[in-house]
């Protein structure tokens, strides 16, 4: 069965602190050690010179061993707190916010 890489970008809203936007991280980072197939975690801010970001400022990549992983982590508590605590912090909520899975 193939591996799933899941990259999320999202859009801080100007004025974040530098410290949320590293406990974003971090918070994200602990989730590999919590839920079982989740095999990598990195992210960070936009360091791009082309200019095409579009506004979103951070991104990050994890891999998963499966589906049945993915589908786990989507609706799991410690997924649905990070979502809970930092959206609000996006520009434009949900909105600034994008998300694609690809297998690999």
């Amino acid at each position: 069965m193939p591996r799933i890489k899941h990259c999320v970008l999202v859009k801080f809203a100007r004025g974040t602190p530098p410290g949320t936007i590293d406990e974003f991280f971090a918070d994200l980072r602990a989730l590999v050690d919590k839920l079982p197939g989740i095999s990598d975690f990195n992210g960070g801010p936009d360091c791009s010179l082309d200019g095409l970001a579009q506004g979103y400022t951070h991104g990050f990549v994890m891999t998963f061993a499966d589906d049945a992983t993915r589908d786990v982590y989507l609706p799991h508590p410690d997924h649905v707190a990070i979502i809970d605590k930092y959206v609000p912090k996006l520009e434009g909520g949900i909105s600034g916010v994008h998300v694609l899975d690809w297998y690999c």
